[in-house]
């Protein structure tokens, strides 16, 4: 163990490390650095933004960004809405007319041939249904013309009436 009184003869003399240091240190500081500080000049540039905004609302109350996005719908455009409903026409839907239901089990649908009868809930000369993607829109009933089947349109369900018949 070395004294702290008595320095060691193979160890340079330590305020010979100190004054290299502090020339280093010295030299380092007096040099301007090649690169500005990139977080310093983010932060500088953050805080002019924050000074030149003005106040805005409070966070807790966001904006709506319906009235950004959106146009307003207003009835006085009579031009304006015909050119936006041509937008959708080409749109395709499926349009499919139901007959009536039933449920059968498994076994019963293996025993299907052809020839054999389905009994449906639906009544002879009851309106079928007539659905748009799957939705009940109207009613109607079955047409013959030139050898094709159709389908008259009889009745146009309203809103409150599919609420209703999805209640039964």
């Amino acid at each position: 163990m070395t004294d702290p009184n008595k320095p060691d003869p193979n160890k340079p003399d330590q305020s010979a490390t100190d004054d290299d240091w502090a020339s280093a240190m010295a030299e380092q500081g007096d040099a301007a650095p090649a690169e500005d500080d990139p977080w310093a000049e983010a932060l500088a540039e953050q805080a002019e933004s924050e000074a030149e905004e003005p106040a805005a609302a409070p966070a807790s109350q966001p904006e709506a960004a319906g009235s950004k996005v959106f146009k307003p719908l207003d009835k006085g455009q009579g031009s304006g809405a015909a050119r936006d409903l041509e937008m959708v026409m080409d749109i395709p839907v499926k349009l499919s007319v139901e007959l009536g239901r039933t449920r059968i089990t498994i076994k019963q649908l293996l025993e299907l041939a052809q020839g054999s009868v389905i009994e449906l809930e639906g009544l002879a000369g009851e309106p079928m249904d007539i659905l748009i993607n799957g939705y009940l829109i109207a009613q109607g009933e079955v047409v013959v013309v030139d050898d094709k089947y159709g389908i008259r349109v009889t009745e146009i369900i309203t809103p409150s009436e599919r609420v209703q018949k999805l209640n039964r």
